[in-house]
């Protein structure tokens, strides 16, 4: 069993976001325990559920303890152990502080009593930082926008939509110099009963988009095998074909390419060509994962977003990302 509850109708006023992330509040056991409503995602190949599911619903379910008047400002996540998309997770929240400008929130995320993730977080109540202020960012790189009508049919399941750019310093010889790059939004529109709790869920989910292939991308590395255990090809060949006919650019934006994939398809003739050009990644987990939020009540996560990821070290079997 997946949920705890049988799954709600589809509201059709709400985003397919605000579906997945949608939580139950378990008041007649404890009003600081929540859980999951719909079954969670568990990505083929990976050891557990999408590590952004979890992230978002422990934020979610934050949110619902604190004023409406406080916003999160940072979350700072532990994963412990892989998510069961079989098994129901419970979310339990800990007011660990409420104060006249800042409120702390811990939440464990648990299957069957044993602990898969855990977060803390801190609110910040609005205008709190008074009139007189210091500020800065960092520039919006030019880069090409993305496509509204480009139709990639493998993507609809997915609440949200992705559009890859190509990888900036993709030749040069040194991975902490090669910025991954992409564009991501929320499908459909998110409803405003969400109000601003439902689009930094939504952000939170996509943060972990693409976020832990980063090292293995700027190393040139294959994350999955394109073989099988008896060394046959496990692309077909029909996909193949329709792979080659896009052009690179439609290709940059689709899930799972990256600029040495496309440089394979065009290299090849059929199914009987591909070749393991590189070493492969055998297994990969998120261990911890950091958000500091910029000015969340200022942006739609159903309008597009800029990110770049960059890995500025790996070693001793882990690897650091950054993205903004």
């Amino acid at each position: 069993m997946s949920t705890l509850i049988k799954p709600p109708p589809a509201d059709p006023s709400k985003s397919p976001i605000e579906s997945v992330l949608e939580l139950k509040q378990l008041t007649d056991i404890d009003p600081g325990i929540f859980t999951n409503t719909r079954p969670l995602w568990h990505p083929p190949g990976a050891r557990g559920i999408y590590g952004g599911a979890v992230i978002a619903q422990c934020l979610a379910a934050a949110q619902r303890t604190v004023r409406d008047d406080f916003t999160v400002h940072s979350m700072h996540c532990y994963f412990v152990l892989a998510g069961n998309a079989e098994i129901p997770i419970m979310y339990h929240v800990e007011k660990v502080r409420d104060g006249r400008s800042f409120a702390t929130r811990t939440v464990q995320a648990r299957q069957r009593g044993r602990p898969i993730f855990t977060t803390t977080m801190s609110f910040v109540r609005e205008n709190s930082g008074g009139s007189e202020r210091v500020e800065h960012a960092v520039d919006m790189p030019e880069v090409p926008g993305p496509s509204e009508d480009l139709d990639i049919p493998q993507q609809d399941n997915s609440p949200f939509q992705s559009q890859r750019i190509h990888i900036l310093n993709h030749q040069s010889g040194r991975p902490q110099d090669k910025k991954t790059r992409q564009w991501i939004k929320a499908r459909g529109k998110i409803s405003p009963s969400g109000g601003h709790q439902a689009h930094l869920s939504a952000l939170a989910y996509m943060s972990d988009s693409y976020f832990i292939g980063t090292v293995s991308r700027v190393h040139r590395l294959w994350r999955f095998s394109t073989s099988d255990k008896d060394g046959k090809s496990t692309i077909d060949n029909s996909v193949l074909e329709k792979l080659r006919d896009m052009d690179d650019d439609t290709l940059r934006r689709m899930q799972g390419m990256d600029e040495d994939v496309i440089i394979a398809l065009r290299n090849m003739k059929d199914i009987n060509s591909v070749e393991q050009r590189r070493p492969e990644v055998g297994m990969m987990v998120s261990l911890d994962h950091t958000i500091y939020f910029h000015s969340p009540r200022n942006f739609r996560a159903d309008e597009w977003m800029f990110t770049e990821m960059e890995s500025p070290w790996a070693g001793d079997g882990r690897g650091l990302v950054l993205q903004r």
